[in-house]
């Protein structure tokens, strides 16, 4: 155990020195569907009403060190807002490092709505935040403060201690298509996005410096239902409820760093069932399995919460054996809430056939999640 924690801490500290070139990497959540604000911001008032999100993500749980993740947003669909996109909030935090480092990014995302046609959408969004990065320098032994014989024993000779926080501006950037076929029943979106367009200078240290590098992100998504209609936003239930299959995809690429994952979800009775596969494209590839499982409970046709737990399976590579990952997700829903007088009827929605004074239209519908 102390070799274990010797090595953790020698791998931190070649980590933040600032003559090393080793770069970090964003956290990487199974339920990318249930952060789509993390995944891209042209997600920001994809559909009309508000969403709050809240996942929590513990990774490697049979590790002898934590690593947790916690994710939080809000967002707003309002067509009366400039734009007629929507307002977000997102809020990222997690603990890299062997538990040493905390990270905390919290941003504002801005989404613009371009209609193309009635069953063609365009949306592009932008990110403006910080990001804070913090160490904690009790918790690391130098090496000028250990004895040969006695071990750590010495008052280190590492003087720059003020050096534990650092702050720095931060800002992304994507766009996505959102489709729907002429009789509703199959939607989707297909988009692109860049997080960290700066690579801000996150060095902790006041000499040399270290660029957080770019994240790049393509995403697919495609909902299909069996029938017409369907009562899934319905207060219950009902034996004619349509099944509805989501298929979709999210490529990550980050300092050289490659990640695929891959599956499908089902929705029917508003019970949530899926499988995921995920997997590292460079290096020493690491793939994983997710099984998915959740329910939605409608309280009024127009508002629901949904809740979604998955289990990464660790199937190869070097990571077998850390007992993989635990997500939980909650998501609060007000499809026709409006607070500038366009988020929910009464006005006409971009998208909509003809421009008719009503709500939902083809591009509309209410989200698969």
């Amino acid at each position: 155990m102390k070799k274990l924690s010797c090595i953790l801490c020698l791998l931190v500290l070649g980590w933040i020195i600032p003559m090393t070139s080793a770069l970090g990497q964003d956290m990487n959540y199974t339920q990318y569907f249930s952060t789509p604000l993390y995944v891209n911001p042209a997600f920001t008032g994809i559909n009309t009403g508000v969403r709050a999100r809240f996942l929590f993500r513990d990774q490697w749980p049979a590790a002898p060190i934590a690593y947790k993740s916690y994710y939080f947003s809000a967002d707003l669909g309002d067509r009366a807002l400039p734009g007629a996109g929507g307002l977000g909030l997102v809020v990222q935090s997690d603990n890299p490092g062997a538990g040493l480092i905390n990270n905390l990014n919290a941003a504002i995302t801005i989404g613009v709505r371009i209609p193309i046609t009635s069953f063609l959408v365009a949306q592009v969004g932008v990110k403006a935040g910080i990001m804070q990065r913090r160490i904690s320098y009790d918790d690391l032994v130098f090496t000028s403060s250990l004895d040969p014989r006695y071990g750590n024993i010495y008052q280190s000779g590492f003087t720059d201690f003020n050096a534990s926080k650092r702050v720095v501006p931060d800002f992304g950037a994507g766009g996505l298509l959102q489709f729907s076929s002429t009789e509703g029943n199959i939607t989707g979106n297909i988009g692109f996005a860049v997080d960290h367009i700066f690579k801000p200078d996150v060095s902790f240290l006041s000499v040399g410096s270290s660029q957080y590098p770019r994240k790049w992100v393509g995403h697919f998504d495609l909902v299909i239902s069996t029938g017409p209609g369907g009562s899934s936003n319905a207060m219950y239930a009902s034996a004619s409820e349509p099944l509805k299959v989501n298929i979709g995809g999210l490529y990550m690429n980050q300092a050289n760093l490659n990640s695929l994952e891959v599956g499908l979800n089902l929705l029917k009775y508003n019970i949530y069932l899926g499988c995921w596969y995920k997997s590292t494209l460079t290096g020493v590839v690491n793939s994983s399995c997710a099984i998915l499982a959740g329910y939605k409970f409608n309280f009024y046709d127009n508002m629901s919460v949904k809740f979604i737990y998955s289990y990464d399976i660790q199937i190869s590579g070097a990571l077998q054996g850390t007992g993989g990952a635990h997500e939980i997700s909650l998501i609060l829903e007000f499809d026709k809430l409006s607070i500038f007088g366009g988020g929910g009827g009464g006005n006409s929605i971009p998208g909509g056939a003809g421009g008719s004074k009503r709500y939902g239209g083809p591009m509309e519908c209410p989200s698969f999640y």
